[in-house]
């Protein structure tokens, strides 16, 4: 018989899906992955949604091979990306799609809200930086287009909270991922009743904020029947970016991170959220994270682009190929990564030539010169958010430390280092799993706090420096 205690973190990122089982070996955290899936954006009568159904029965697969392996865990939990959400009837059934937020239905509705609360003001309460895509104008998308869903719905649930949901049948809104709606205030570190009311969302759907760390319960019946076992559900930092920063492998409180994947967050841990002025204006948001502290960032166009142009032109190459051939390059175009224009264009090649070429700068020809733009640009933006970041903290960080996948991209982390003037440590690669993970043993009492996480992982996983 196995007497492992073992922990299942279920992490679901834009473009694919992972279920990565731990458990105490030694002192140190031992990872095994155990099923992988795809996950990707589909158009669905002309809307970009994910597809909920699909997504779940991979997390079903995934935990039945615990099953198989012999290795039940004694809780599970679910991290994905942030902002989106589904709607539930009277009768729990969801009401349309998971619309996705690169879809185009929230244009130009910042104006809308901005007619009921001054951008201003909803910052001064929430934190939050205007994101086209977050929730608080998903929703007035529908409120404006599609008025009768908005009445039916009985329940809102982020995308992690649903699944969570499905599993157990119990409904919270777990907090770092609620925070990224644009609807939490920063100060009760609840939803801001007064801001939902006065955009005229009904209040009623709105779920009980949860800590990550809270059990939500066990697996209803037909669930742990299907799957062959029963277990915990214990909520992680469901935004994945929350359970990423609690896998920062510091030995300190004063850190700087870039949590890297598709997106670049680089930010550092507040206490008390800064609301000011001028952190508005530097675009510097508050993400809730671990115990109510608060995750201050800045979100910096990241992967995504090499991402694209990997899809668009190169080929069979691999990112660590990609990488190296980048390396080689001599070109100095730098486009701004935070630009718009790279959120979602028809051709992420292409774009970046025509900002190249628009700003009167040599245009990249072929896949090393394209990524060797994007890695310059993504380093020059991170040495600037740096600054910024120093500016108002009042704080001068010695070391960055870079984790999640881009914790691998050797040229880009080199990159990083000369452009900030400071030591990078990059690792862990699969920090979100490591953070979701993390949650679920203190939680259990088999680590001792953030702190005591924080000591295990820099002792778990190799860290690369970069001087």
């Amino acid at each position: 018989m196995n007497m492992e205690k073992y922990y299942l973190a279920i992490d679901i990122g834009a473009s694919s899906g992972r279920h990565i089982l731990s458990h105490m070996e030694d002192g140190k955290m031992v990872l095994e992955e155990i099923h992988r899936f795809p996950n990707g954006m589909v158009e669905k009568q002309g809307q970009k949604v994910w597809n909920i159904e699909v997504l779940f029965g991979e997390i079903k697969t995934g935990m039945k091979k615990c099953r198989e392996l012999g290795k039940i865990p004694v809780s599970v939990g679910i991290d994905t990306w942030a902002v989106d959400f589904v709607l539930l009837d009277r009768e729990d059934r969801l009401i349309g799609d998971a619309v996705a937020y690169r879809d185009n239905r929230t244009k130009n509705m910042d104006e809308k809200v901005y007619e009921m609360i001054d951008e201003k003001e909803l910052y001064s309460r929430t934190g939050i930086q205007k994101q086209l895509f977050n929730t608080v104008y998903q929703l007035m998308a529908l409120k404006e287009k599609n008025p009768d869903v908005l009445q039916r719905a009985e329940k809102l649930l982020m995308i992690p909270d649903y699944f969570h949901f499905l599993l157990t049948g119990n409904t919270a809104a777990e907090y770092t991922n609620a925070t990224t709606t644009q609807l939490v205030n920063a100060i009760t570190n609840d939803w801001d009743w007064e801001l939902i009311e006065r955009l005229g969302y009904p209040q009623f759907i709105f779920q009980k904020i949860q800590m990550p760390g809270t059990e939500l319960g066990v697996l209803k019946n037909d669930i742990a029947q299907e799957i062959g076992y029963n277990c915990k559900v214990v909520l992680p930092a469901t935004h994945d970016t929350g359970s990423a920063v609690m896998a920062v492998p510091a030995r300190s409180d004063t850190i700087l991170y870039i949590s890297s994947g598709t997106w670049s967050l680089m930010g550092t841990e507040l206490m008390k959220a800064n609301c000011s002025e001028q952190s508005r204006q530097h675009n510097l948001t508050n993400e809730g994270g671990y115990q109510y502290r608060f995750r201050y960032l800045k979100n910096i166009m990241g992967l995504w682009m090499i991402q694209s142009v990997k899809k668009e032109i190169g080929g069979e190459l691999g990112f660590g190929e990609i990488c190296e051939a980048a390396s080689k390059c001599s070109i100095s175009s730098i486009v701004n990564c935070n630009a718009d224009r790279f959120l979602a264009p028809q051709n992420m090649t292409e774009e970046v030539k025509a900002a190249c070429r628009e700003s009167g700068q040599k245009e990249p020809e072929g896949i090393a010169e394209t990524a060797a733009v994007i890695y310059n640009s993504l380093a020059a933006c991170y040495a600037e958010a740096a600054k910024e970041i120093e500016e108002m903290t009042g704080i001068i960080y010695d070391c960055i430390y870079i984790i999640g996948g881009g914790a691998n991209a050797d040229y880009l982390n080199r990159l990083t280092a000369k452009a900030t003037g400071k030591k990078v440590c990059a690792g862990p690669a699969e920090a979100t799993a490591v953070g979701n993970l993390a949650a679920q043993m203190i939680a259990d009492g088999t680590l001792g706090g953030l702190a005591a996480a924080r000591k295990c992982i820099h002792v778990s996983f190799p860290i690369k420096e970069y001087l």
